[in-house]
């Protein structure tokens, strides 16, 4: 059953039951100090799928009144899927013009604050588009298209939508964050704090051995437009000031300036200003974008969530008698690679703990090195160095999933859409199309925004710098036309894996948020006050506080924290049955690594 929430001009809210046929029906009109209790009964009694606008504006002020609820359908995030998926291109609401429901979504709440900042039963009433009713019969007209695919698509409106009731729910509840323990961090990586515009002292004084270095006069090393200009004075063979770059290159300056780059990035990124702003009475709650990447991956609003450093991780602490489950899953996108193209002898090279000495093990290429460079190549588009070397090897090993990417790459380069395992479907090159999360899709010929453009710690940063320059020089080589549509099937090629795995996460957390609730619900053991501060709906027991594309982090009672180190493993199991059914003998196994800490540093 949907129970729509209806928010009304006059400060009363209508709870109204739709079904796919038959009118709507109004179970209740409530004022807004009546509003929580309401929500609460019927969650009880007839445990719905609550309907809204939006979740991100709906469901914060209701956790903040205690509310929690089981599941939801987010109105906005459902209609950017079944706009744009291949599977309902027929409806009507597919063809129908941009109306107020495809709108960008709204700025976040100032940095930092917390889920009350807005006024309590808001409900995003002066934004919300109207009519909640007719757009989700619409939807559900939508999804009746699909036909056969309508089951994989509804499983995807439902996790986007949990998604987003997880992200509202983790804002709530915070990762415990020391602040004191983060500004000694700073201090023994920069210095001393020093006030606004001046650098710590570790930082001033690589910058002048960085000036002495080069011996051209001044120079800012944080400015790029400048410190390139003095690295060519100084004669320095550069075109860019990358590490890459400069790491080629033999010159005093080097092993200084690419310090002070680092330091720079910590200094910039999750400095004291980021301390300052971010963190509050011990929670860093960051602000998540759920869908905000085409590919459904989630992006971040603020905090640079999904950047956080290694460095700074000591400052993620548990509370004194709690525990930190920290999980995250080995390999993930190949092996969700091998579960999509149904690809048995590269599900049994997944069936090791770590699917890349499986694929060693199954003969098909020499080493370690190899099998990773190679599977990233082969997901990512990369043709040149180590991945070029190893590709025909493991074309021939596993033919279906080489196949699988080899295929949407050829579609993206023909300017075609190609679709994840559930439905989201990649957009046209050149639409212009608004995400969910408010950016656009891109510019004829360009990755969107916001997509990962090469494999999961293989980035600027990282990666074999031999491979990043033949590509550089193979696209340099190229026609425009040919260069922008080898671009295209690069994105597109990755597309159905990135956007597949990310769908894999959402059930993931889908079920692990389901089945914490439980284990809170059952465990009678009390805790010390204080502990729980902030977690979603009044419940002082193990919740999710932190995810990280394939990575979640639980706040736990320490008593439990064996349980739930169980608990994640089992649901990354159920969630590979979710998506692609029993894995049978020759089915994908999807492995964690999940362990029980104090710190978050010590995860790793």
């Amino acid at each position: 059953m949907y129970v729509v929430v209806v928010p009304g001009p006059d400060g009363r809210t209508a709870l109204t039951t739709v079904s796919a046929d038959g009118p709507p029906r109004i179970l209740r009109t409530v004022d807004d100090d009546a509003l929580a209790a309401s929500i609460t009964e019927l969650e009880r009694t007839l445990h719905p799928r609550w309907t809204w606008s939006d979740t991100e504006r709906v469901y914060p002020p209701l956790l903040a009144a205690g509310v929690r609820v089981d599941r939801c359908h987010d109105l906005r995030l459902c209609r950017a899927i079944l706009r744009h998926s291949l599977w309902t291109a027929s409806s009507v609401l597919a063809r129908s013009a941009p109306d107020a429901w495809d709108a960008p979504r709204r700025p976040s709440p100032a940095p930092g604050a917390p889920a009350t900042a807005e006024p309590l039963f808001d409900l995003g009433r002066a934004t919300a588009p109207p009519d909640p009713v007719v757009e989700l019969r619409a939807q559900l007209m939508a999804l009746q298209t699909a036909g056969r695919h309508g089951a994989r698509l509804g499983t995807l409106l439902a996790a986007e939508s949990v998604g987003a009731l997880v992200a509202a729910e983790m804002h709530a509840a915070g990762l415990p964050w020391r602040a004191d323990v983060h500004d000694r961090i700073l201090t023994r990586e920069l210095g001393a704090r020093m006030p606004d515009g001046y650098r710590p002292a570790r930082m001033e004084a690589l910058a002048a051995r960085v000036r002495d270095a080069l011996g051209v006069g001044p120079v800012n090393p944080d400015s790029p437009v400048d410190l390139l200009a003095a690295l060519r004075r100084a004669g320095l063979p550069v075109t860019s000031t990358s590490k890459w770059e400069l790491q080629a290159v033999d010159h005093p300056v080097v092993a200084p300036l690419l310090e002070y780059k680092s330091m720079s990035r910590l200094f910039t990124a999750n400095g004291w200003t980021w301390l300052d702003t971010w963190v509050r009475e011990g929670r860093f709650r960051p602000v998540y974008v759920v869908g905000g990447v085409v590919t459904g991956r989630w992006a971040s609003d603020g905090g640079g969530a999904l950047q956080l450093p290694h460095v700074v991780r000591d400052a993620v602490q548990a509370d004194d008698g709690w525990r930190l489950v920290v999980a995250d899953a080995a390999q993930l996108e190949p092996r969700v690679l091998a579960a999509m193209s149904g690809d048995t002898a590269m599900a049994r090279a997944g069936r090791a703990a770590d699917m890349y000495e499986g694929i060693v093990a199954s003969g098909a290429v020499v080493d370690r090195q190899h099998a990773k460079y190679g599977m990233l190549g082969a997901m990512y588009g990369g043709t040149q160095g180590v991945s070029g070397q190893v590709l025909p090897q493991l074309r021939r090993a596993f033919p279906a999933a080489i196949g699988l990417v080899e295929r949407a790459a050829a579609a993206g380069e023909r300017g075609e859409q190609v679709m994840t395992w559930l439905g989201r479907t990649s957009p046209l090159p050149g639409s212009g199309t608004v995400t969910p999360g408010g950016g656009a899709w891109g510019r004829p010929g360009t990755v969107p925004a916001g997509v990962q453009a090469g494999p999961p710690g293989e980035g600027a940063e990282e990666g074999p710098s031999d491979e990043r320059a033949a590509e550089r020089a193979e696209r340099s080589s190229a026609s425009a036309e040919t260069a922008r549509a080898r671009a295209w099937g690069r994105f597109t090629r990755n597309f159905v894996v990135q956007g597949t795995a990310a769908e894999w996460a959402l059930c993931w957390m889908a079920v692990l948020r389901q089945r914490l609730h439980a284990l809170a619900v059952a465990d009678e053991q009390p805790h010390a006050a204080g502990d729980g501060v902030g977690v979603p709906g009044a419940t002082a027991g193990p919740h999710l506080v932190f995810f990280l594309h394939d990575e979640v982090v639980v706040h736990t009672p320490e008593h439990l924290a064996d349980e739930v180190v169980r608990i994640v493993e089992e649901s990354a199991i159920e969630a590979g049955r979710i998506l692609f059914g029993p894995s049978g003998d020759d089915g994908v196994e999807f492995r964690l690594t999940a362990t029980s800490v104090t710190s978050y540093a010590d995860a790793k």
